[in-house]
């Protein structure tokens, strides 16, 4: 039986996981830095999620990082600052901006569509 990191390893060797792998590791690193700012202030899922007005259970899923319950950005914010993670708030607001750029453009895109009749905001609104 393999280990994690020889399963990872080996994983990681084929070129599409580590694409897939690469695309994720700005969560990863945002996830770690969480965890072991909490960790090293010694407090619990609980007192974590009293401090940002939520419940443990919602902390642990996003702690847990499976994807299946994404977290608003105004709640990675709470918890960023709940532990004092200036390098996670710094994250947090280049992962805005980032998207307010992608939104921006695609904006621009759909405009220029609109000018050409390409483009008719009415049928996306069904």
């Amino acid at each position: 039986m393999l280990t994690h990191k020889q399963l990872r390893t080996k994983a990681l060797a084929n070129a599409e996981v580590a694409t897939e792998y690469e695309k994720l590791a700005d969560e990863f690193s945002l996830l770690d830095e969480f965890l072991k700012a909490r960790a090293a202030q010694g407090l619990t899922q609980a007192q974590v999620a009293e401090k940002i007005g939520t419940t443990q259970l919602a902390v642990a899923r996003m702690e847990s990082g499976s994807g299946k319950h994404s977290p608003s950005l105004a709640t990675l914010r709470k918890y960023a600052d709940a532990l004092g993670c200036k390098q996670a708030m710094s994250e947090i607001t280049d992962i805005v901006s980032a998207n307010a750029a992608v939104i921006s453009t695609a904006v621009s895109v759909l405009l220029a569509f609109g000018e050409h009749g390409l483009y008719q905001p009415r049928q996306l609104m069904g």
